[in-house]
């Protein structure tokens, strides 16, 4: 196990009634990238603000590399903030720009030339330490308050959607970038983000939260094909879900009658939801069952529409046990099925997570 680099524990925060963070617990390790994943008003900021400093905690402990750091003030942690705002100054250069902290911190000039230069090879703008701000494109930009918070030579960064202003096409192409960024770096990043692209893209694990709760943690592939709550299913991407109960016998038995054999441990007539992403399901029409596995989970259904996407299509099949949505890859020799049509949708029994009430 990696060294811890952020322990949070038992933290909490309330402003008057309101409960922002409730008694989350987190371990994020040395030179992790690490991700605050969730929609507006759950938490996450609130937390990333107790990282920095710029909100204490009502109750709990942070520590930075085993340090309690709780109470402490901003400029005594050694983190530093990027945010969605750049806040350049427009009369300054890049390189006076990315500077400028360590000039009021009065470090020696040779020391602020020296860490300002490492600085900009590490955003690759050592090329453009003369331009000024608007002479600079959106990503290049963004570059530029990273240099400026990374010239401090912090232990964690933390970014509070600091893509959030560029637009898609850019946006993409930063998430690459940044993973790159922090892999040569080395140092911890803590990401806050609503948009569940760059949290899958870019984190090596990421935390989602909801009502002020973490209600998951894991790497990515974890959270996106086992998830553990109907929120955490229905928020990363697309899902099908399927109302059930479990029978005696364990298996759960769907709307229509439909009997799922699957292996959990969920107690008998607990009413669950099967969750099922469009990708993992599998088309055939009704007369050609002796294409599907032997071992394969199965429904019987009719195609309502088709949707081309170009590097996929989407089906929309409903069945007696529920609606799904198929995404099926578009490839030489792929079947087409047309609105109407009798299907048998299939999938592995393995591709299911079994959800809770």
């Amino acid at each position: 196990m990696a060294e811890s680099s952020v322990q949070l524990t038992g933290v909490t925060k309330r402003f008057g009634d309101l409960v922002a963070v409730d008694n989350i617990d987190l371990d994020i390790s040395d030179g992790e990238f690490f991700s605050l994943l969730g929609p507006s008003g759950c938490g996450k900021t609130t937390t990333l603000r107790m990282i920095a400093g710029f909100e204490y905690p009502t109750s709990g402990s942070i520590k930075i590399h085993g340090r309690e750091v709780g109470l402490e003030p901003p400029d005594v942690r050694p983190v530093n903030t990027v945010f969605q705002s750049y806040a350049l100054f427009p009369h300054m250069d890049v390189r006076e720009n990315v500077g400028f902290g360590l000039l009021m911190k009065r470090v020696e000039s040779s020391e602020i030339a020296r860490r300002v230069e490492r600085a900009l090879d590490m955003v690759q703008l050592g090329k453009r330490a003369e331009a000024l701000p608007e002479q600079l494109s959106g990503g290049q930009q963004q570059r530029v308050a990273l240099a400026r918070a990374l010239v401090n030579e912090p232990e964690v960064l933390l970014l509070d959607e600091p893509l959030g202003a560029l637009d898609l096409k850019l946006r993409q192409a930063m998430q690459i970038e940044l993973k790159e960024l922090q892999e040569r770096v080395g140092i911890t990043f803590i990401y806050v983000t609503h948009d569940q692209e760059e949290a899958l893209t870019m984190s090596d694990r990421l935390g989602v939260m909801h009502d002020g709760s973490l209600l998951q943690i894991g790497t990515p592939e974890d959270i996106y094909e086992h998830p553990r709550s109907r929120f955490v299913a229905d928020f990363i991407g697309e899902i099908n879900l399927l109302d059930g109960r479990v029978g005696s016998d364990g298996s759960v038995v769907l709307n229509g009658g439909y009997v799922m054999p699957l292996d959990h441990s969920i107690t008998a007539g607990s009413s669950v939801n099967v969750a099922l992403r469009p990708e993992q399901l599998h088309l055939v029409l009704v007369d050609d069952v002796d294409l599907i596995p032997p071992n394969a989970s199965r429904l019987d259904g009719t195609v309502g529409r088709r949707v081309y996407f170009g590097e996929s299509y989407y089906y929309e099949v409903s069945s007696d046990a529920g609606a799904l949505d198929v995404r099926q890859e578009n490839r030489p020799g792929l079947t087409l099925f047309d609105p109407g049509q009798r299907v048998t949708v299939h999938w592995d029994p393995s591709a299911a997570a079994i959800l809770e009430e």
